[in-house]
């Protein structure tokens, strides 16, 4: 695993729980496994590893759930986003890359548990559709106003009332 130097940011959906890493390893993956798809609440999760010393936890810190007595889960108590899946005995602890402020930083270069792959999924075609001002023009206005979503960069103090 290589160690790529970089400055990144992330939390979570509601802005209880932000992070700062000054590196990650080149493991950024999607897993399938039926575990990771329930602590997910999805088909799968994506993942990135980052050694211990380059994470910092600068608001809040997340909560926990022993997924099994060799792993954790991290999330935020307050809205409940996925943050981490930390193996105790590992070196490094994994952050979900979707928590990523820039989450476009670290494309998937690995599929793992596949034995849970969703079977549709490798032929997955239907209709797509983006969730652009466009596509969204009759809901944009109230979603807006009533936004409690954290952005998608550091704040001094959150939330900002």
């Amino acid at each position: 695993m290589d160690r790529i130097e970089t400055e990144a940011s992330g939390g979570c959906q509601c802005g209880a729980v932000r992070y700062r890493v000054s590196a990650v390893l080149d493991t950024s993956h999607i897993c399938h496994c039926r575990m990771c798809q329930k602590a997910a609440g999805n088909f799968f999760i994506a993942l990135i590893g980052v050694p211990r010393d380059a994470v910092r936890w600068t608001r809040g810190a997340p909560a926990t759930f022993a997924s099994s007595d060799k792993a954790a889960r991290g999330f935020c108590r307050d809205c409940g986003t996925p943050l981490t899946y930390d193996y105790h005995e590992s070196k490094h602890i994994n952050l979900t890359t979707g928590s990523f402020d820039d989450p476009t930083q670290f494309a998937p270069k690995y599929q793992f548990g596949l034995e849970a792959q969703m079977p549709w999924f490798a032929e997955l075609s239907i209709p797509a559709e983006g969730t652009t001002e466009q596509t969204m023009a009759a809901y944009v206005d109230e979603i807006k106003a009533t936004n409690h979503q954290h952005p998608d960069h550091d704040t001094k103090v959150w939330p900002d009332n």
